[in-house]
């Protein structure tokens, strides 16, 4: 009988062009639906912070290599996965990100917890020859990124960009963003003092590359990497995650 059903409804174009709208709406309802209860759903965290300008350029930087390509930035709610990782991710972590990066191939480890995790040495030499620190890793090296001077003049409008697209950027930091990548990777100006202001006293202001002398590629990129899974402890509350993210300082 339903083979007889089938076979109708294939000869029948009308009928058959209605059957498929009616199953692609089953489908597209399954998937917008959710979306209306979305403020209920996402969790909230007002300690949140935005990326600082130079945070921002690392990210870019990472885009552009394609690191995202290898290494994912969610942490899935499966045992394995949070006792080698970490907490797992929460919706309201990526609410900054424009766009996502949570990835689903791990040639690499997952990076979603990797801030604060080893020191910014670690990260340079790892960048600039993976296989000094990590013996089996087939990464390929960054050496360039550390004699590359970051680009620093279009930051205003990178993160005015992010600014149209909900990031709460306010207009000072949209002005400062320039003077402020330089600050946070130069902490022996006077640029410094104004990243903290802007964006928090637990924001890092460091020499990331182990030179205070230029701002690099290899300063944003670590930058980056350094503040991902830092920018709320929101993954640390209410979960049975037995500690809390590293600190950098310690």
């Amino acid at each position: 009988m339903s083979e007889l059903f089938h076979r109708k409804l294939e000869r029948s174009a009308i009928g058959f062009v209605i059957a498929i709208i009616a199953a692609a709406s089953v489908g597209g309802i399954v998937e917008i639906a959710p979306l209306f209860t979305i403020d209920e759903t996402v969790e909230e965290a007002p300690d949140m912070r935005v990326y600082t300008p130079l945070e921002l350029a690392g990210r870019n930087i990472y885009v552009r290599e394609g690191c995202y390509a290898c290494h994912s930035q969610m942490i899935r709610t499966l045992r394995d996965e949070v006792e080698r990782y970490g907490p797992y991710s929460l919706a309201v972590e990526s609410q900054y990100d424009r766009p996502m990066l949570w990835g689903s191939k791990r040639t690499g480890p997952d990076l979603a917890r990797i801030g604060g995790k080893y020191s910014d040495f670690w990260h340079v030499a790892h960048l600039n020859n993976p296989r000094d620190v990590v013996p089996e890793s087939n990464m390929p090296a960054y050496r360039w990124l550390g004699r590359t001077p970051l680009k620093m003049d279009d930051l205003p409008k990178h993160l005015a960009a992010q600014q149209s697209l909900g990031v709460p950027y306010t207009d000072e930091m949209v002005e400062n963003a320039a003077r402020d990548a330089y600050g946070q990777a130069t902490p022996d100006t006077d640029f410094a003092s104004g990243v903290t202001e802007r964006y928090g006293e637990e924001t890092t202001v460091s020499a990331f590359d182990g030179v205070a002398t230029q701002v690099t590629e290899m300063d944003a990129l670590v930058a980056y990497l350094q503040v991902l899974g830092r920018l709320t402890d929101a993954a640390y509350r209410g979960t049975a995650a037995s500690e809390q993210p590293s600190d950098p300082e310690g």
